[in-house]
């Protein structure tokens, strides 16, 4: 897909992830196959993969419960949980610091001047929240400040983010 799409074009998917590895028997498995289940693997597989191929900006847009596993229906000693993500992969031009990934992060500065400026491009106004890549968020964890906050992954992005 990513040869054939225009600069900046988007691929749009939904497919499921689950963290645990699936096992050889339930890769294999026709009736899994068929409800596209017998592929899921963790979500940053999924995301190596894409970037990998050369996307260089990748938004987590959702990420459900979707289905489990387990040894009543299926050849399995362990319960699987399966969430189904959707994803959209951008054909940007990849950053020379690597893919900017988006997985629902937020920073907010609430500092006492009206902006902070990490001066790699990022702004951030006080007291409002900025969608941010998880590369993003690290460099301004990294700076230690008691005046950021950075949430966890939501997993769940609409655009407006920092790069």
């Amino acid at each position: 897909m990513y040869r054939v799409l225009k600069p900046h074009g988007r691929l749009v998917l939904s497919d499921p992830v689950c963290d645990q590895i699936m096992p050889e028997n339930l890769k294999n498995d026709d009736k899994l196959r068929a409800l596209c289940l017998s592929g899921a693997m963790p979500l940053n597989e999924y995301i190596n993969m894409i970037t990998d191929a050369g996307f260089g900006t990748v938004e987590i847009r959702a990420k459900r419960p979707y289905r489990i596993l387990d040894s009543s229906h299926f050849q399995t000693k362990e319960i699987i949980y399966i969430e189904s993500v959707e994803v959209c992969a951008i054909k940007d031009p990849m950053p020379t610091d690597g893919p900017c990934v988006f997985t629902g992060k937020t920073a907010i500065y609430f500092g006492s001047e009206n902006s902070f400026d990490d001066k790699k491009g990022h702004v951030l106004l006080q007291n409002q929240p900025l969608s941010v890549c998880d590369k993003t968020a690290g460099a301004l964890k990294s700076l230690k400040r008691s005046d950021i906050f950075i949430s966890d992954s939501s997993f769940f992005y609409d655009g407006g983010g920092c790069c």
